[in-house]
């Protein structure tokens, strides 16, 4: 059972929740350690305290504020438990919002809340059943290690998720990241969509969602363990480097999208608009109207509104076939 890194309460309006936090992810990255390559002796990091130059214990360690370059405010975890704010030993609830109205890049790490002990059950419920009848996640502030944060907090499984979230002034412009100006034809967006589409799934089940990489580490470790070589990747295909063509990409991208999926890929094409197709046959019966209409105009016959206006497909065939009768 993971074990629990804060306790507190949720407050929204009078309602008071107990809880206490649990990590809801796990991380199951490999870790490596650093050694010296020539007697493969463990490498470490010592803190030193520079005044007294010797090694110092964890207990001897604490924080501080460097006012100037001689002067350290020395603050204790006490002091910063103890913080007149209501965040510091609760989650005050601000708002609830569509979660469709809070951009994904503001939010972080998740956290299981739990309920603590039988007189939290009631109320605990009572704002998982809202949150979820309401289709809304609720913003919060908390205060942890330091620092006031923002929180998201919605339901998943029964359970509700505290998700820590970044402040507006923590999200760096994208601006000077922009591409410069190009021009997209429909066509190509179409292809765009089309390689969506035959992406699209209804889950994130599947083998090419496991962790390839700790796999392929694994297997490092495991074969010089018993003294074999390591497996050998296989050499990715060479990439020239040169611009391709966007739609024969997007087309053959679609193909083996397809093929993956045990889909027949031959027999289906990108959509293409039917305009396209038609624009010469625009320019032909926009150019007979011109004809048309000057012919009439020569003969004193004033053209009507519409044979004035821009033609499209339909009217410019119609004019033409009227004035052929």
């Amino acid at each position: 059972m993971p074990r629990t890194v804060w306790s507190g309460a949720i407050s929204f309006g009078l309602v008071t929740v107990p809880i206490n936090v649990q990590s809801a992810t796990e991380d199951h990255s490999i870790r490596f350690h650093q050694y010296h390559l020539e007697d493969m002796g463990r490498v470490r990091v010592r803190k030193y305290c520079e005044i007294e130059d010797r090694e110092v214990r964890t207990d001897e360690i604490g924080k501080g504020y460097q006012l100037t370059k001689e002067q350290v405010i020395p603050i204790s975890d006490d002091e910063l438990r103890d913080l007149p704010l209501p965040t510091a030993k609760a989650i005050e609830i601000e708002a609830f919002v569509p979660l469709e109205s809070v951009d994904p890049i503001r939010i972080g790490e998740g956290y299981y809340l739990q309920s603590s002990g039988q007189v939290a059950a009631k109320p605990y419920k009572l704002l998982r059943m809202a949150l979820a009848r309401s289709s809304k996640v609720a913003v919060a502030k908390y205060a942890w290690s330091g620092r006031e944060r923002l929180g998201l907090l919605r339901v998943r499984d029964d359970v509700i998720v505290l998700h820590a979230m970044r402040w507006p002034d923590e999200i760096r412009s994208p601006e000077e990241l922009l591409p410069p100006l190009v021009e997209l034809t429909d066509e190509e967006i179409e292809g765009a969509l089309a390689l969506m589409d035959s992406m699209t799934r209804d889950d994130l089940e599947g083998e090419e969602f496991r962790d390839a990489y700790t796999e392929a580490v694994e297997q490092i470790i495991e074969a010089k363990r018993e003294h074999r070589e390591p497996p050998k990747l296989e050499e990715p295909e060479e990439k020239t480097g040169q611009l391709v063509d966007l739609m024969a990409a997007l087309t053959e991208s679609v193909q083996k999208a397809r093929t993956a999926r045990g889909e027949d890929a031959d027999v289906h094409e990108l959509p293409k608009k039917k305009t396209t197709k038609k624009q010469p046959a625009k320019k032909t019966a926009a150019k007979k109207t011109t004809k048309k209409a000057a012919a009439k105009k020569t003969s004193g016959r004033r053209p009507r509104s519409a044979q004035t206006s821009k033609p499209s497909a339909v009217s410019g065939l119609h004019f033409v076939h009227a004035g052929t009768c």
